[in-house]
């Protein structure tokens, strides 16, 4: 589960978003937020850990944005961005900017357009520069007219966001070899959305657009052979790690294929989703009280319970001392590839932030814990 940790403040600065320099200010009401749970000592607590710092950062394919290693989910998994107190939200945003987090990645769909309002305050409150990426989800009724679904829901997620552009704009249904009623078509995508996506580029209502990458594996990869996209949020984590290992056969997850070397290949930004599996990389079936109660696995086992009784069989990555817990192991697995430019997580509490942070700041994860894993992904083969 995510370990208890108290923690001392850092003394990190917020980067630029891609390549300017940023000051964030911090509104009176948010401090006592901040200063509270990285200075006390909490009951419980079992280290003391340091925001370590300065964020490493890395480059956006093609984009040549410069985005943090750890980025900000604003999703419904964590879901601090939707449910969380507005003082809460916003000390929350701060601290991560503070921890040079400049990614902030949120969705239409997340809190049926919650997500998107509440991170507009948030940032307008603190006059912080970050970069934002939001989403687009075609409905089945209007698939008949994808460029004008794409700019009407832009139009819409601006309005949320009280900003006259955004730094990325993502398709979010998947993607499939044929027509699908919740799901766009290869050919739908490169024929019909990127040259509308482009078009919305052309317009400065967004800076680059992208997919995100989920659906049937050979209709990803068609999409990304083309050429077509910025960015691809790609499905990676030590449950399944196929967009980036090769499998073998009778792997229980969907192949992807190296999908990250195909996006590398293409000068494609990719951007990790799923890290933690939904949270079950944790290695926990209970939930945060903020976060979503129940959890649909993407891409991994049949559901939650059998996500995290898979991940328990990771758990010798922490008895051998690669990393000092299965959140480690997974956010420090998913930086070892130079493929990867940020990997996104959802947060239901500033300290699992905290804590997330610190295990990125220790660095990719070493030659020895990845020449471990084909063993312990061959014991999750069936089960």
């Amino acid at each position: 589960m995510w370990p208890t940790y108290a923690t001392v403040p850092s003394t990190t600065t917020c980067p630029p978003p891609g390549q300017s320099n940023q000051a964030t200010c911090l509104s009176p009401a948010v401090m006592p937020i901040l200063r509270a749970p990285r200075t006390a000592n909490r009951q419980g607590a079992k280290h003391l850990i340091y925001s370590q710092g300065p964020m490493d950062y890395r480059t956006l394919g093609r984009t040549g944005l410069r985005v943090s290693a750890l980025g900000f989910g604003c999703g419904n998994v964590g879901g601090l961005l939707i449910r969380g107190a507005p003082a809460e939200r916003e000390g929350a945003v701060a601290r991560a900017l503070e921890l040079g987090v400049n990614y902030f990645d949120t969705a239409p769909l997340y809190g049926d357009g919650q997500s998107e309002e509440h991170l507009g305050q948030a940032l307008r409150a603190l006059r912080a520069d970050a970069l934002v990426g939001t989403k687009v989800r075609i409905p089945p009724a209007e698939l008949i007219d994808i460029p004008g679904a794409l700019a009407r829901s832009l139009e819409a997620s601006l309005r949320r966001l009280g900003r006259e552009h955004v730094d990325l704009l993502q398709l979010h249904n998947p993607i499939t070899a044929t027509a699908h009623p919740r799901a766009l078509s290869a050919t739908e995508v490169l024929d019909a959305a990127a040259p509308a996506l482009a078009k919305l580029v052309a317009q400065g209502k967004t800076r680059f657009f992208g997919i995100t990458a989920l659906g049937d594996t050979a209709a990803l990869h068609q999409v990304l052979d083309a050429g077509a996209v910025d960015t691809a949020q790609v499905c990676y984590n030590l449950l399944n790690p196929s967009a980036g290992h090769a499998v073998p056969a009778g792997f229980p997850a969907q192949d992807f294929g190296r999908l990250l070397a195909n996006a590398r290949a293409r000068g494609t930004g990719a951007i990790v989703i799923r890290v933690l599996a939904g949270g079950a990389l944790s290695g926990a079936d209970a939930r945060h009280p903020i976060a979503v109660p129940a959890v649909e696995p993407i891409a991994t086992g049949a559901d939650y319970a059998t996500d995290v009784r898979r991940a328990r069989r990771l758990a010798a990555l922490v008895e051998e001392g690669h990393a000092e817990s299965l959140v480690e192991a997974s956010l420090r697995f998913a930086l070892a590839t130079d493929a990867v430019s940020t990997v996104l997580l959802g947060y239901s509490s500033l300290e699992q932030l905290e804590y997330a942070a610190a295990c990125v700041a220790r660095g990719p994860l070493g030659a020895p814990a990845l020449a471990r894993l084909p063993a312990l992904w061959n014991q999750l083969e069936g089960r």
